[in-house]
């Protein structure tokens, strides 16, 4: 673990895995919530977690640099279902990759309850972990101008779901109705980091 100052307020944590970054996360949201940290965010990433708001960074840092991060504790948020066709173009192309049957890529992806590691690239758009590293696929070599909204896809370790069109490179499994991202919605954002995460197959799938 590294501490790195960020201005006079802020400070940015630095960790060895995603797991060790969600890890981090759990902890200092259950400190918050216990009244142990005054901090006004903590956003998590794929290595790192910044809290920003804080009376006194230089104390916290010392804090999380002298104790032991303790695992994330059971899951206890609630379940988030999204419901998913497994019709994505890159179907075929994820199933040689992984030597098996198309139809047992759904079963595999669905059958897996995902984390929400952290959030980014587009509002509402959730980097969910679970797959185990062996389903670990590659980026597109080459990127689609176009990727609809709700399409469901993977790339490296990470499931994703598009919550608008936009340019991308992960490799498309699947689509969804469900709204990733409402503005008029409180929250606005479907997903948000610690949430657990299942897809369930409709239509043919």
């Amino acid at each position: 673990m590294r501490t790195l100052p960020v201005g006079d307020e802020a400070l940015l944590v630095e960790l060895a895995s995603v797991e060790e970054a969600q890890a981090l996360h759990a902890e200092l949201l259950r400190r918050r919530a216990e009244g142990w940290l005054a901090v006004r965010e903590i956003v998590p990433a794929a290595r790192t977690v910044l809290l920003d708001g804080l009376p006194d960074p230089a104390r916290v840092a010392a804090e999380l640099t002298s104790a032991a991060i303790p695992p994330p504790p059971p899951r206890a948020r609630a379940l988030v279902e999204l419901p998913v066709r497994y019709d994505g173009p890159d179907l075929a192309a994820v199933a040689a990759h992984w030597k098996v049957p198309e139809h047992e890529v759904a079963r595999i992806h669905a059958s897996t309850e995902f984390t929400v590691a952290f959030c980014g690239f587009a509002p509402g758009f959730g980097y969910l972990t679970g797959l185990p590293p062996r389903y670990d696929v590659p980026r597109r070599a080459t990127p689609r101008t176009a990727v609809p909204a709700g399409a469901v896809a993977l790339a490296g370790s990470y499931t994703g779901v598009y919550p608008r069109s936009s340019p991308g490179g992960w490799q498309l499994i699947g689509s969804t109705d469900a709204v990733l991202w409402d503005h008029a919605r409180v929250p606005a954002a479907l997903l948000s980091p610690g949430a657990r995460v299942r897809f369930v197959p409709v239509g043919d799938a």
